[in-house]
C-alpha cells in the first residue's frame, strides 16, 4: 500500500523513535502514548488485521508476540504490560497496518 503510514515507517520514509527493527518487524514508541511506556510492533509486510493473517503469517505472528516481552522489559515493564491488538473498524483499529500495543507502568490502567 502506497499510503500506509507503517508502511512508510518501516521502510525509514517516515522517522520513528525505534526500539527494534530487524528484516520481518519494526517496534516503535506511539506518538499518542495512553500510558508511560507505550509501544507498537509492526510486521514490515503489510497486513490490514490480525483477520487477514493466514497459516502463512504464523512465523511472523510468533515473531512479533514473543518481542513484546523482551521489549517490555527493556523498556523497565519488570511487573508487567497489557498487550492490544485492535482488528477492524469495530474493533478501534484506526491505522489498517496489523500492529500490537503493548503498555504499561502505570497503575490507572483500567482492569478488564
Amino acid at each position: 500500500m502506497t499510503d500506509c503510514i507503517f508502511c512508510k515507517i518501516a521502510k525509514g520514509e517516515i522517522p520513528s523513535k525505534k526500539l527494534f527493527e530487524d528484516d520481518d518487524v519494526i517496534a516503535f514508541h506511539d506518538i499518542h502514548p495512553i500510558a508511560p511506556v507505550h509501544f507498537l510492533i509492526v510486521p514490515k509486510p503489510h497486513v490490514a488485521s490480525l483477520a487477514d493473517c493466514q497459516p502463512e503469517h504464523a512465523q511472523l505472528l510468533s515473531k512479533m508476540l514473543l518481542l513484546g516481552p523482551k521489549l517490555a522489559k527493556e523498556q523497565g515493564l519488570d511487573t508487567g504490560f497489557r498487550t492490544m491488538i485492535n482488528t477492524g473498524a469495530g474493533g478501534g483499529q484506526e491505522v489498517f497496518h496489523l500492529h500490537f500495543h503493548i503498555f504499561g507502568g502505570s497503575q490507572t490502567l483500567p482492569k478488564t
